[in-house]
C-alpha cells in the first residue's frame, strides 16, 4: 500500500505537493533505513508520471522478501514548472533553491516520517535520491547536510548545470563522515551527462573513496528516461542499503 500524505507547503516553494510513502515488510522491532526520493510523481506507479513510473514499491518489497534491508521509500513531489528551480543549488546568477527543498525535508518531513513509520533516524539509514536534476540535488544535499543525510542515490544527474558549478562547490566541501553513493549514466543522453558523471566519480575517488562507499555505472544503451532509470533502480537501492537487515 503507497500512503499520501499532504498537500504541504513548502516554504519558499511555489505551490503545495503531495508526499507518497511506502512502506515494505520488515521483521518486528527492526527500524528500517529511509530513501527520500525527489520527483515523487515519477517514483511508484505509472498513473501520475507522464513518462512512467520507477515501481520503487516493487524494488523495495523485492529486496524485503530476500531478506535484505529495504528502505522505506518517500516520494516527494516536484513542483512542475518550477520544478528545475526547486532542484537546482544553483542558478546562473542567483542561488537555486535545492537548499530550501533540503532543509524542509530534514527539519520538517523527516520527523512526520520517523514518527509515522518508525525508520531509522541515523544518517547511515537516511538517504537522499533522484534522477536528472533530482540526480543533482541529491549529491548536494548530501553533501549540504551530511549530518541527516548519510547517502545519495544519484542517476544520470545533471552535474553540468549551471555551468558545473556542483563540482567546485564539493570540492569545497568535507567529506561527510558517513558516505555512501551510486552514481551511473548513459551513454546515450547526449555528450555531457557521460563524461560529466564520470568527472564527479573521478574526484570522488580522489578523496578516497572505495568500492564499498562509491558505485559508477555506465550503461552502454542508457537513455534519459524513467525507463532506463526504472530498469537500473533495484541495484542502486540495493548498494545504497547493502546487506541483510540489522
Amino acid at each position: 500500500m503507497i500512503h499520501t500524505f499532504g498537500p504541504f507547503t513548502i516554504p519558499w516553494l511555489r505551490g503545495p505537493r503531495l508526499i507518497r510513502v511506502y512502506a515494505p515488510p520488515r521483521p518486528a522491532g527492526v527500524a528500517p533505513p529511509v530513501l527520500y526520493m525527489f520527483d515523487g510523481q515519477n517514483v511508484f506507479d505509472d498513473e501520475p508520471s507522464y513518462a512512467g513510473g520507477w515501481h520503487l514499491h516493487r524494488t523495495a518489497k523485492g529486496l524485503a522478501e530476500r531478506g535484505r534491508a529495504a528502505p522505506v521509500i518517500v516520494g516527494i513531489d516536484h513542483g512542475g514548472a518550477c520544478r528545475v528551480r526547486e532542484l537546482s543549488p544553483f542558478q546562473a546568477r542567483s542561488r537555486g533553491q535545492a537548499a530550501h527543498l533540503v532543509r524542509w525535508i530534514a527539519r520538517d518531513l523527516r520527523p512526520l516520517i520517523v514518527r509515522r513509520f518508525g525508520v531509522r533516524a541515523d544518517a547511515a539509514g537516511t538517504a537522499l535520491g533522484g534522477a536528472s536534476m533530482g540526480g543533482l540535488a541529491a549529491l548536494y544535499g548530501h553533501f549540504l547536510r551530511p549530518d541527516v543525510f548519510g547517502a545519495a542515490l544519484c542517476m544520470s544527474p545533471s552535474l553540468w548545470y549551471a555551468k558545473g558549478k556542483i563540482h567546485r562547490w564539493i570540492d569545497r566541501r568535507p567529506r561527510p563522515p558517513s558516505s555512501r553513493i551510486y552514481v551511473d549514466a548513459g551513454a546515450r543522453e547526449g555528450s555531457a551527462m557521460l563524461p560529466g558523471a564520470a568527472r564527479m566519480v573521478d574526484r570522488l575517488r580522489a578523496r578516497g573513496y572505495c568500492e564499498q562507499q562509491l558505485r559508477w555505472v555506465a550503461d552502454p544503451e542508457g537513455e534519459h528516461r524513467e525507463h532506463d532509470w526504472r530498469r537500473r533502480a533495484p541495484a542502486a537501492v540495493e548498494f545504497l542499503f547493502g546487506g541483510h537487515q540489522r
